[in-house]
């Protein structure tokens, strides 16, 4: 950006956050810790301080983040509005969502019930809508590698931005793209675990996981390994993954569920190639959920 002065932004974000105080965190992850900032424009944003970057693993999870949020464009996606790179200090200036985490909200029960059905449907929705536009839309591919609820952020509408890009890896189509195992546990594809390539699937994957949480109210734990594995028709059950702190569905969100429900468990398939790609699950998720 012409006539900025990276050195006074520098300081003005120490200044704003009392040089990291913890009473300005709103959050900590395996990369960093997150702060609330009020700049002197008034303008509130989320820096996220990210560990000190000695080791290698460190400093490429956070160029890995900077590449891909930098290069990143999509409506579902938390914006990047600067970062900085200083041997005291390394972080990430990013778009801030007062409402915080998908995992957080659904963690709180007067929180999760404000999140009805039409809405968690609208969620689901945008973050295939973010992944899919990386897969897609991007060229290298970007495989997000840590899809999980506490990594979508929600913002006053309850609308879905994908965030947290330490882990993100650019796909060389031309390579076997072999790498270290990346992600949060209970959410990472079982490829990953014996085999260590990563691909597309692996966010399919766990976008499945994802939709059966947001559907459910919490992790789905061992029913990630138990649906794929059941004959589901027409007359599935639902008692059994919808969140129970909500009223019963209507009969047209019923139907909406089930698809969805449906569309999760083939992303869980233990084999990748028969998974669907984020394209296919992107489009039939577009003509289930209308518009919020």
């Amino acid at each position: 950006i012409p006539n900025f002065d990276g050195r006074a932004m520098y300081d003005e974000i120490l200044k704003a956050t009392n040089d990291f105080d913890d009473s300005y965190c709103i959050g900590k992850g395996g990369y960093g810790t997150v702060y609330k900032t009020k700049l002197a424009s008034d303008n509130i944003v989320a820096v996220k301080k990210l560990h000190p970057l000695s080791e290698t693993a460190d400093c490429q999870g956070f160029l890995n983040e900077v590449r891909a949020l930098t290069e990143l464009r999509h409506r579902n996606i938390v914006k990047l509005y600067g970062f900085c790179s200083h041997a005291q200090h390394s972080f990430l200036i990013c778009e801030y969502f007062e409402r915080g985490s998908l995992s957080t909200i659904l963690s709180r029960d007067e929180e999760a019930e404000i999140l009805d059905w039409p809405k968690r449907a609208n969620i689901i929705k945008g973050v295939a809508h973010a992944v899919s536009y990386m897969h897609h839309d991007c060229s290298p591919p970007v495989v997000h590698r840590d899809i999980s609820s506490n990594n979508i952020l929600l913002d006053t509408e309850y609308e879905a931005h994908v965030s947290d890009f330490g882990t993100a890896k650019l796909l060389k189509l031309d390579s076997s793209n072999w790498s270290k195992l990346a992600g949060t546990y209970g959410y990472m594809a079982p490829e990953l675990a014996f085999t260590m390539k990563v691909t597309e699937k692996c966010d399919v994957y766990s976008l499945g996981v994802l939709t059966l949480e947001v559907i459910k109210g919490k992790h789905p734990g061992n029913l990630t390994t138990l649906l794929p594995s059941t004959s589901i028709g027409h007359n599935i059950m639902l008692k059994d993954v919808l969140d129970q702190r909500l009223l019963a569905p209507s009969t047209e969100a019923k139907e909406v569920l089930i698809s969805i429900t449906k569309l999760a468990i083939a992303c869980l398939n233990v084999n990748p190639q028969y998974r669907p790609t984020m394209h296919i699950v992107s489009h039939m998720l577009s003509t289930l959920v209308t518009p919020s």
